[in-house]
């Protein structure tokens, strides 16, 4: 008996550690993204306090001034038209990514849950993608796990995607980028090569009898070729270069002299930034600050209007398309 309430506690033990140490774990990922996200705005504090404080104003004075001399109306008109040019560039890559690896599924029946994905989004990118895996799942019977799939290879091209442009824009003018740029050789070279032993992997050429890629959430990766990779990067294209010529103006705009080629390296680590969770968009506004020091109070005002813009206005796209997406799930 007492051997038998002895194994008893131990298991009930076991299961507590295991239960708690999940609780654990993300509550230390929250505490480090809250962290980030605390040094993101007191390095915001300090350098505006420290401009403001040069022009003999206060902070508030300082900032009201940089908002004032905006011009509010042109910069509306254009982040609109870049917004919707960026919503129709990518649902097409998600048509076209799901069409080679996994059904055939029509561009104007992704538009609405693409659009409404927009929406979870504010909070996680990631997240509305998850969104849209269960949207296909529930309207076309396509196994969740298939979708996700798909969904994992955006995912994956997307990081070399902004990689690749960020090389590009470090090619013609790394010269003039800060000093941490020069890292992007070595980082470059080590993706490139960390994306042929993935292709290879993949094709069976490397590790031939590993069973990982066989995994249900690698099925897409086991379909995709090259020419998919290169596709998916000559498809997204077009949105980042719209937004090298759009970010441009807008810095105009906000009284900011920039070049398209200054903006093309620095637009991809950006939006990298963005694309991760939420701390890490406040550190996509900070980068904005760091990257063009001499002008601490625009750019901290561009960073933080043309980003909560960006995902606002698309989630406003996303209501428009609400009641469709509502009807397709629940009839």
């Amino acid at each position: 008996m007492t051997e038998s309430t002895d194994t008893e506690n131990t298991a009930e033990t076991e299961s507590g550690e295991a239960s708690t140490a999940p609780k654990k774990q993300g509550l230390l990922g929250r505490l480090v993204f809250l962290g980030i996200t605390a040094a993101c705005f007191v390095y915001l504090y300090f350098r505006l306090n420290g401009a403001a404080s040069r022009e003999g104003l206060s902070l508030g004075t300082y900032m009201t001034q940089v908002f004032a001399n905006v011009e509010w109306i042109p910069w509306l008109i254009l982040m609109m038209a870049y917004s919707l040019f960026y919503f129709l560039i990518d649902t097409l890559v998600v048509t076209r990514a799901l069409n080679w690896l996994l059904a055939d599924i029509k561009y104007k029946d992704i538009l609405p849950i693409r659009a409404c994905a927009y929406i979870i989004s504010i909070f996680n990118e990631q997240i509305g993608k998850g969104a849209m895996a269960y949207y296909l799942n529930k309207r076309d019977q396509i196994p969740g796990w298939e979708v996700g799939s798909v969904m994992l290879f955006i995912m994956f091209c997307e990081i070399f995607y902004l990689l690749i442009w960020a090389s590009i824009g470090f090619a013609f003018g790394g010269g003039d980028l800060p000093e941490v740029f020069q890292l992007m050789p070595v980082i470059s070279g080590g993706a490139a090569v960390f994306l042929v032993v993935w292709l290879l992997y993949f094709r069976g050429k490397i590790l031939p009898n590993n069973q990982f890629r066989e995994r249900r959430i690698l099925h897409a990766f086991r379909r995709a070729k090259v020419w998919h990779y290169f596709m998916f990067f000559v498809l997204r294209s077009p949105a980042l270069l719209a937004a090298v010529v759009v970010y441009t103006t807008a810095l105009n705009f906000f009284g900011v002299e920039a070049s398209f080629l200054t903006l093309l390296p620095y637009l991809p680590v950006i939006f990298f930034a963005a694309a991760v969770p939420t701390p890490m968009r406040a550190a996509a506004i900070t980068f904005w600050v760091i990257l063009f020091p001499e002008n601490e109070g625009q750019m901290a005002a561009f960073g933080f209007v043309q980003h909560n813009f960006f995902i606002l206005f698309n989630a406003i796209i996303g209501l428009v398309f609400w009641r469709r997406a509502q009807r397709e799930l629940f009839g």
